[in-house]
C-alpha cells in the first residue's frame, strides 16, 4: 500500500479510535492476593543480602592467582580493575612486574590478549564456546565478581529492585539459607548467612542436552571491611563440564577504589588475532 494510500486510512480511523477511547469501558482490577508470612519473611531476607552489595562504583586490587587443570598447575599475581555496569578487568603478570596477559569483560564483547606473543581474541559471549555452552554472560559474571545476586537479563540487582516473592525460591539449611532461580536451562543458587546475609557461596548449573551439565561454583572467603560493608578477599573457582574440572583461587590485597584507568583497551595493530584453544594454551605454558 502506498505510503498516501496509508495516510487516508490513519485519517479515517482516527475519529472511531477517538470516540472506542471514550466510551464505557469495564474497568479490569486484577485481585492481588496479601503477602503470606513466609513470603514477607522471604522478601525481606533478600532484601537484606542486596543490601551488602558494596556502595562503590570502582574496586581495584593486587591479586594472586591459581589455576589448577589436571596435573597441570599455574601461579600468577596480577591486578583487578572493576567499574560498575561497564568492565572486569584481569591482568595478568609474568616474574611479578611484566604484563603477561590481559583478560576484559563488557557488556558486549570478551578480549583476551597475550601480551608476550602479541595475540589477542575479541568476540561476543556467544561467539565463545566456554562461555556460551556454561551459560555465562556479563550479568552473571560481574555478579560473581562483585559478591551479589544475579537474574537473568538483568545488569544491576539493587535493594527492591525485583518482586523476591516470584523471583527467588528459599530453603534453611543449618545457619544458612539457600537462595534459589530456575531460568531455562541455567539453575542458579546461593548459599548465604541467615543472620547477615552476606553470600558464601554461588553455583551456577548449566543443563544441555547436547553438551551436557557443567556448573561453576564461586566460594567466597576471608571477609574484610570494604567501607561499611564487607567484601571477600579470597574467591575458590570451580569449574566442571563432562570433560573436565578446572580450579581457580583468588586472593585480593589491598582493596582500592581507583578510577583514574581506561576502562576499554585498544588493541594494537602489532596483534594476530587468534582463537580461544590457541590463546588458552599459550596462558598455560606462562
Amino acid at each position: 500500500m502506498k505510503t498516501s494510500s496509508l495516510m487516508k486510512v490513519a485519517a479515517l480511523a482516527l475519529p472511531l479510535f477517538l470516540s472506542s477511547c471514550g466510551s464505557k469501558k469495564k474497568a479490569v482490577v486484577e485481585e492481588v492476593k496479601p503477602l503470606t508470612a513466609e513470603q514477607i519473611q522471604n522478601r525481606d531476607f533478600i532484601e537484606m543480602v542486596k543490601d551488602n552489595a558494596l556502595e562503590k562504583k570502582f574496586i581495584t586490587s593486587k591479586v594472586k592467582f591459581s589455576v589448577e587443570t589436571g596435573a597441570q598447575k599455574l601461579t600468577l599475581t596480577g591486578n583487578l580493575k572493576m567499574k560498575r555496569d561497564e568492565v572486569i578487568r584481569l591482568q595478568l603478570m609474568a616474574f611479578g612486574f611484566v604484563e603477561a596477559g590481559r583478560i576484559e569483560l563488557t557488556k558486549d564483547y570478551v578480549l583476551i590478549m597475550d601480551r608476550i606473543n602479541k595475540q589477542y581474541l575479541k568476540a561476543s559471549y556467544v561467539q565463545v564456546d566456554f562461555l556460551r555452552n556454561n551459560g555465562l554472560n556479563f550479568n552473571s559474571l560481574q555478579a560473581l565478581f562483585w559478591n551479589e545476586l544475579t537474574e537473568p537479563n538483568r545488569y544491576n540487582i539493587t535493594k527492591g529492585a525485583a518482586d523476591t516473592t516470584k523471583v527467588y525460591s528459599m530453603l534453611e539449611n543449618g545457619d544458612d539459607m539457600v537462595i534459589s532461580l530456575n531460568e531455562g536451562k541455567m539453575e542458579y543458587s546461593w548459599l548465604a548467612d541467615k543472620t547477615n546475609g552476606l553470600i558464601k557461596m554461588a553455583n551456577m548449573m548449566y543443563k544441555d542436552k547436547l553438551n551436557g551439565t557443567s556448573q561453576l561454583n564461586w566460594d567466597y572467603q576471608e571477609f574484610t571491611p570494604v567501607g561499611n560493608k564487607q567484601f571477600p578477599k579470597k574467591s575458590v573457582i570451580t569449574l566442571s563440564t563432562p570433560e573436565k574440572e578446572v580450579k581457580l583461587g583468588m586472593t585480593l590485597n589491598y582493596i582500592d577504589h581507583q578510577s583514574d584507568w581506561e576502562t576499554r583497551t585498544e588493541v594494537s595493530n602489532k596483534y594476530r588475532e587468534v582463537t580461544v584453544d590457541e590463546i588458552l594454551r599459550r596462558f598455560m605454558s606462562l
